[in-house]
């Protein structure tokens, strides 16, 4: 063997060494290291230098929020109907030694878990809770599982229920109840229309015939006040009139006149009898004439003596 072949060996063997000597950690990852096959430390992101063929990198683990995929999983509620769940599950490691040596697979342990919880918190639940409460589900499973988990040195962040999937006789049976109540809806709304349609005529035949007797009675009013004031009127001219003649018939001359205007209207009034009458028939008092002027007289004397005494 040349010399070249020595230079080889040993520049492998130099190489081999460094290799084995100098370690650079990722940001991503820690390291579990042992030495001679017991746990040594955990080694952070950076460089580190190893005892060659004493220390190996038993474990690495990724220091970044890992998602795991939970499969869907038959599961019963509490009104004994069979649902498929699945979700997501974020775990993050904390402890590199407790999920080096607390577990033997973290991932597979806590997707395990992970169903085996919800299973427990749905069964808990009826068919109609789990839509409305999956918020508080997720919360639930978290604390379960992370509880469940502190052994293993993973912390776990949050859960997330992605679908929520009944069987298809459940679904048919859901859309049947669902299409009942729409239809229970539509006929409530619809009657409760007709019951503020029948509310509102009634109403306005009610105010429109509050309104006619308010007219009617107002009418009324109106005309009582017009026959009111039209008596009060007739009753002053009536009375004016009479205080006129009785003035004119204590006047000089006034009972001559008296008996003129009297006589004009019974002439008048006899004349309208004669043209009325099928028969010409002189009346009586016609014929005693001149007694009816003498009543009259002594009438107008007994006036003009009234005040002539006073």
């Amino acid at each position: 063997m040349t010399w070249v072949g020595y230079i080889t060996y040993f520049l492998l063997f130099l190489g081999f060494v460094l290799y084995h000597l100098v370690l650079v950690v990722p940001m991503r990852e820690m390291c579990v290291v042992e030495r001679l096959g017991k746990f040594r430390g955990v080694l952070e992101p950076g460089l580190h230098f190893l005892v060659p063929f004493v220390d190996r990198v038993a474990h690495r683990h990724e220091a970044r929020e890992q998602c795991i995929n939970i499969p869907h999983q038959s599961c019963i509620s509490r009104d004994n109907i069979q649902i498929d769940v699945d979700g997501l599950l974020y775990v993050k490691v904390m402890d590199a030694y407790r999920a080096s040596y607390g577990i033997e697979n973290y991932l597979v342990a806590a997707m395990n878990l992970a169903q085996t919880t919800v299973r427990s918190e749905v069964g808990k639940l009826k068919l109609s809770e789990t839509f409305s409460e999956r918020d508080r589900l997720n919360e639930t499973i978290v604390t379960e599982i992370d509880r469940a988990s502190e052994p293993w040195g993973i912390k776990v962040l949050r859960y997330e229920v992605m679908n929520i999937t009944p069987s298809y006789n459940v679904i048919q049976t859901l859309e049947k109840q669902m299409e009942a109540e729409r239809q229970k809806r539509a006929e409530i709304l619809l009657a409760n229309a007709e019951r503020d349609s029948t509310i509102n005529l009634s109403e306005g035949e009610r105010q429109a015939a509050i309104n006619l007797s308010e007219g009617e009675r107002q009418r009324r009013i109106n005309e009582a006040d017009g026959r009111a004031a039209e008596i009060q009127i007739l009753a002053n001219a009536t009375a004016e009139g009479m205080q006129a003649i009785a003035d004119a018939i204590n006047s000089e001359g006034g009972n001559e006149a008296m008996r003129m205007r009297l006589l004009e209207t019974y002439i008048g009034e006899v004349a309208k009898l004669f043209n009325e009458a099928d028969v010409s028939v002189v009346p009586r008092e016609l014929a005693q004439m001149e007694g009816f002027f003498e009543g009259i007289d002594q009438v107008s004397r007994t006036m003009n003596a009234g005040p002539r005494g006073a």
